[in-house]
């Protein structure tokens, strides 16, 4: 095998076990623990007084709608929420790990399905939080296919709003001829998040946030997928950039964890999507 295909492999690898290590169950479980059976994606859920909008979860790459959201989906569900999942960026003859197509396509079938849950809740906006992609490509969405006017609320879980370097694992692609159009060609989602792409250049130029929209980031500084992890931060007025590690120092959390079952990390997103209940988030929101 040539040099530079051993590099794109390692850079899919590193990648795929960042996104699955920490995975509460095997791929064949997710797929038969059916969301509905868990009190998400029930399209007759209808928004209460307490909660009115609905939540959409959008998976990080290499994942899908269930895997990604065993454990969050039913901590917000429990809580009163109408939650929903998508599945999204689908490569053919890919089973299972999603997100690896182009980001702009994911963030049409992502505007696609909050169209879907308004229609089905009767609900004029809604609320996203998503993980690792799942909170960047939102803001495509957000930004140039209207979901700012059906939007409230995001929130990014250690998000590549500004790609990764993976310690600069990412730099060595210079190095190969052909080697980044390689990876375009088989795992577009991937390309476009190498930190400097066309994409993120397109995304991020003329601000990082649209009006009308509250925004939160919360991060790691154990990442090891999207590094440096400050560059998952948004400027902005409407935005509020969280630390982890400022809420409790203790949280060992990286990539994956923070997303699939950091309950830290939970409550603070549950501050973000009711801020007006909002509780402090310390070590023993752990135990909430």
């Amino acid at each position: 095998m040539l040099p530079w295909k051993r590099v794109l492999r390692s850079l899919a690898a590193l990648l795929l076990t960042a996104a699955v290590a920490t995975l509460p169950t095997a791929t064949a479980t997710a797929q038969t623990a059916a969301a509905p059976s868990s009190g998400w994606n029930d399209y007759s859920c209808k928004p209460s007084a307490a909660h009115p909008r609905p939540v959409v979860l959008v998976h990080g790459t290499f994942a899908n709608s269930v895997d990604n959201w065993l454990a969050f989906a039913p901590y917000l569900k429990n809580r009163g929420y109408c939650v929903f999942s998508l599945d999204y960026g689908q490569l053919p003859g890919v089973p299972f790990f999603n997100g690896l197509g182009p980001v702009d396509r994911s963030a049409e079938q992502l505007k696609a399905f909050v169209d879907k849950v308004l229609a089905a809740t009767g609900t004029a906006e809604a609320d996203l939080v998503g993980h690792s992609q799942g909170g960047m490509m939102p803001r495509y969405y957000l930004k140039f296919l209207g979901g700012a006017a059906k939007v409230n609320a995001f929130v990014g879980i250690a998000p590549s709003n500004r790609g990764t370097t993976l310690n600069g694992l990412t730099q060595l692609l210079d190095h190969f001829p052909g080697a980044g159009d390689l990876l375009s060609a088989n795992t577009p989602a991937l390309a476009d998040q190498v930190a400097g792409s066309a994409f993120l250049t397109k995304l991020n130029e003329g601000g990082d946030t649209v009006p009308g929209v509250r925004y939160t980031v919360l991060a790691t500084k154990y990442d090891e997928v999207v590094t440096p992890y400050r560059s998952q931060f948004l400027s902005g007025s409407n935005v509020h950039n969280v630390l982890l590690q400022d809420l409790c120092p203790l949280d060992l959390s990286e990539h994956a964890a923070i997303g699939l079952l950091d309950r830290i990390a939970f409550h603070e997103v549950a501050n973000a999507l009711d801020p007006a209940r909002a509780t402090p988030t310390t070590c023993a929101s752990a135990f909430s």
